[in-house]
């Protein structure tokens, strides 16, 4: 999102472009993430947002001033931003109820490969179990 927010600030800053780039990258993301990364993918979105969003700002009178555009900046493009997020959000939940499933059918498959075809019979029931204790 940064390389995306510097293109965008060479080619005049068009907050429509920036969202949909955002909209897409978080979705890729979301899709790209690894398994075990699955909860932190929505966290991440608004972060990437607000660092992409850093060359966009005019820096005109110094630090104060840069806050004070990134934070209009960001207030202006809320939407694009909840939009990301959300994006980005449903598919990383998606993924993790595809992934919660595969892994309960896995398991079902292996516990019913492991189940023999009759019950397993006792010591004390089995005739050769008998044949050796002389009670």
């Amino acid at each position: 999102m940064l390389g995306t927010g510097w293109l965008d600030s060479r080619a005049g800053g068009s907050p429509a472009f920036y969202g949909i780039c955002f909209l897409l990258a978080g979705t890729v993301c979301a899709l790209w993430v690894r398994p075990a990364d699955l909860a932190t993918a929505p966290v991440a979105a608004p972060i990437a947002f607000a660092v992409g969003a850093v060359p966009l700002v005019d820096a005109g009178g110094g630090a104060g001033s840069r806050v004070m555009g990134l934070v209009t900046l960001l207030s202006l493009n809320a939407g694009w931003l909840y939009a990301g997020t959300l994006l980005t959000a449903l598919v990383a939940l998606g993924r993790r109820i595809a992934l919660v499933r595969r892994r309960k059918q896995a398991r079902l498959r292996r516990l019913q490969r492991q189940r023999p075809s009759r019950p397993p019979r006792s010591p004390r029931c089995s005739p050769a179990q008998q044949a050796r204790s002389r009670r």
